[in-house]
């Protein structure tokens, strides 16, 4: 395994997200993995060396995050890992259980650090723009866990880049702590946040763990997989099922190129990725342990830039699917969905 700097820390190249471990009973996903299986992937990669792991509160209502607690308390040693969740989506259908108030951060993160079993999290991630609530409060309350020591680092996840850059100007104001990362929806198939969020986040030094690098799977199988994942995951479909057809010209070009290496399609799609400048550690998350076993040897992978072109020119402008878009009372939808 290579690792890379994360701000302070040292962080494998590949990411392990754990959006896939959980409890099928929880009602979040039904393709999600029990227990045993998930104890397997994790040991698995932990034996790679990968010591960078990716969850939520909401994956599985809070059982990716137990599932994931009680693997690294058994397969890895708590000071050379770094561990992110986030916060922001309804844990429950009831009040003052989801967004970026200062009450439901500072209630949430001690419910993840409950679940995980840990006594600090590394990465404390923002998983959208909260709309209802001013963004002074939401830095100041990250700020403070940072200081009360249950968070070390924070990130962002999806959003514009004139909110991102709206909230480390209020930080940098008020000698906060600002954002050291962004994880964004980003891979071959769907390159939006290159048009503004990845330039302003290399000119300030904030790096990226874009989760869906290989386009939920598409990249890897094609758009006919019947994987339990292709048929029952609507965001998925949300996501891409609208540039079908343009896609499949570079789904295409990713399958030659890897025949031409002679890897499989995803160690091609994440090369790429790891490729980018911007790009510290993709997300890559796994249903199958080939999964992982491509995922660990695609940081090997080394692409021309006559093949990076190849793989890129053919690219269509796609509807952002990430951010939430503003609503014009600023305010939200309360079924906004979920990835």
């Amino acid at each position: 395994m290579k690792y890379t700097k994360l701000a302070g820390m040292d962080v494998s190249k590949i990411c392990l997200g754990c959006m896939s471990f959980g409890s099928v009973d929880s009602g979040f996903n039904n393709w999600a993995l029990p227990e045993d299986e998930s104890h397997a992937i994790i040991k698995r990669a932990v034996e790679a060396g990968i010591n960078f792991f990716d969850t939520a509160n909401i994956y599985s209502f809070g059982s990716s995050e137990e599932f994931l607690g009680r693997a690294l308390k058994k397969y890895a040693k708590r000071d050379e890992i770094v561990v992110a969740t986030k916060v922001f989506n309804p844990m429950k259908d009831a009040q003052n259980t989801r967004g970026l108030s200062r009450k439901t951060i500072l209630h949430e993160v001690d419910n993840s650090l409950k679940r995980l079993g840990l006594d600090y999290i590394d990465l404390y991630v923002t998983h959208r723009w909260d709309y209802n609530v001013p963004i002074e409060e939401t830095m100041s309350a990250l700020h403070d866990i940072i200081k009360m020591g249950k968070v070390r680092y924070i990130g962002a996840s999806s959003m514009f880049a004139w909110q991102l850059q709206k909230a480390q100007f209020v930080a940098e104001k008020h000698n906060w702590t600002k954002f050291v990362s962004v994880q964004n929806h980003y891979n071959l198939i769907y390159r939006e946040d290159e048009r503004e969020m990845i330039p302003m986040c290399l000119d300030q030094n904030i790096q990226g763990t874009p989760y869906s690098p290989l386009a939920s799977g598409r990249l890897s199988h094609g758009t006919n997989s019947d994987s339990q994942r292709t048929k029952t995951d609507d965001v998925q479909k949300q996501k891409y099922q609208a540039t079908e057809q343009e896609d499949q010209i570079i789904i295409d070009r990713v399958a030659e190129t890897a025949k031409n290496h002679g890897v499989s399609p995803s160690q091609i799609a994440l090369a790429w990725t790891l490729h980018k400048p911007f790009v510290a550690s993709p997300v890559m998350g796994v249903t199958k342990m080939p999964h992982l076993e491509d995922a660990i040897n695609a940081v090997d992978i080394s692409l021309s830039t006559e093949e990076i072109n190849y793989l890129e020119e053919m690219y269509v402008p796609h509807k952002m699917v990430g951010p939430i878009p503003p609503t014009p009372n600023w305010v939200h939808g309360a079924d906004v969905k979920r990835r």
